[in-house]
C-alpha cells in the first residue's frame, strides 16, 4: 500500500496532510482504525501499524501535532535525530518562535525562542536545528550543571560537532541559562590543557592551603621529552590535566604511555579531565591533597 511505503520513512508514521495527499480519506482512516490495524497519534499523525513506536515516528509525530511550519527538533531531541547515542530523555524537545501560542502536547517540551539563527534549521529530513545549535541549547536546558557538561562533552566525542562549532554557536544562539558555565566548557574544551592557565590550578591550591606546584616541568620519557602538567617534586606528586583532545584517536595512548613512565619512576599520578574538575572541584582538589598527605580545606 501506498501509505506504508511513504511512512516507512518516517518511522511508519504519516500525518494527516501526507494523507490527504495520496488520497486517503478520513472515511478510510477510520476504518483501518477501527479495524486495528493503524493507530491515531493526536490529531495530525497517524501510524499505519500497531507496533511499538521508534523515536523519529514520535518525533515526526510530535513535529505534526505542535506545528509543521513553526515547530522543530531542538536540544538533546535533534543531537539523537542526528546520531547522539548514549543518553535517554523520555521527553521530545522542540523549539518554536515565541511568538506562537502552542497547546500542550503530552510527552513533549516546546521551548520558545526569541529568535531563530539564520541557517540554523536543517533543510532535508525531518526539521532539526543543526547539531552545534542543538548542543548549546541542551546544555542551556539540562536539569544541572552535571547534565550541560555531559550534553556539552557527549556530541564532540561522538563527532557530530567540533568545540570550534560549538564556540560559533553559542556567540549566536545561547540563552539565558548558565551562560557563563557552557562557555567556560566549551573553551575548555577548545583549548584542552591550555586552558589550564585560565583555570588556575595554582590558585585552587592556594585557597586550599595546599602547597603550590610547579607548572609544566620537564622530564625525559620513553618518547622524547615529557611535560607535567602539575608537579609536587617533594611529594613525588604528578597531576595531569586532560581536555577532550587526551580522548581522540591515539592521544590516549601516547598519554598512558608517557605517564606510565612517570609512574614507574616512583611518582603518583592523578589525573584529572578539565570538564570535572569544574563539576566536582572539590572532590578532585581533596584527591590531591590525599597526594600530598595533608588536609584541604573547603573552598566554599
Amino acid at each position: 500500500m501506498r501509505a506504508e511505503a511513504v511512512a516507512a520513512e518516517q518511522g511508519g508514521v504519516l500525518s494527516r496532510r501526507q494523507l490527504r495527499t495520496l488520497g486517503i480519506t478520513h472515511d478510510h482512516v477510520r476504518h483501518e482504525v477501527t479495524a486495528q490495524r493503524w493507530t491515531t497519534l493526536g490529531r495530525q499523525a497517524v501510524a499505519v501499524h500497531r507496533g511499538p513506536l521508534p523515536v523519529n515516528a514520535r518525533a515526526w509525530a510530535a513535529v505534526w501535532e505542535v506545528g509543521e511550519r513553526v515547530a522543530t527538533l531542538d536540544g538533546v531531541t535533534a543531537l539523537a535525530a542526528g546520531g547522539l547515542t548514549g543518553f535517554d530523555e523520555s521527553r521530545l524537545h522542540l523549539s518554536v518562535r515565541h511568538t506562537h501560542t502552542i497547546a500542550p502536547v503530552p510527552g513533549v517540551t516546546v521551548h520558545k525562542l526569541i529568535r531563530r539563527v539564520d541557517g540554523e534549521v536543517l533543510p532535508t529530513g525531518i526539521p532539526r536545528v543543526r547539531p552545534a545549535v542543538a548542543t548549546v541549547r541542551a546544555a542551556g536546558w539540562a536539569v544541572t550543571d552535571r547534565q550541560a557538561a555531559l550534553l556539552l562533552l557527549m556530541p564532540v566525542q561522538q563527532g557530530l560537532v567540533t568545540p570550534a562549532s560549538l564556540r560559533e554557536a553559542a556567540t549566536t544562539c545561547l540563552g539565558r541559562r548558565r551562560r557563563r558555565f557552557i562557555t567556560t566548557v566549551i573553551a575548555d574544551m577548545a583549548d584542552g590543557v591550555r586552558a589550564l592557565g585560565e583555570l588556575d590550578f595554582a590558585r585552587l591550591c592556594r585557597v586550599r592551603g595546599l602547597p603550590e606546584p610547579t607548572r609544566q616541568s620537564l622530564r625525559e620519557g620513553p618518547r622524547g621529552r615529557l611535560y607535567l602538567d602539575v608537579h609536587w617534586q617533594g611529594a613525588r606528586l604528578v597531576v595531569e590535566i586532560d581536555g577532550v583532545q587526551h580522548r581522540q584517536g591515539i592521544a590516549v595512548s601516547l598519554d598512558n604511555l608517557g605517564r606510565n613512565s612517570v609512574a614507574l619512576a616512583h611518582d603518583t599520578v592523578l589525573r584529572i579531565d578539565l570538564v570535572g574538575l569544574r563539576l566536582f572541584e572539590d572532590e578532585f582538589m581533596e584527591q590531591v591533597a590525599a597526594g600530598l598527605g595533608v588536609r584541604a580545606a573547603r573552598s566554599r
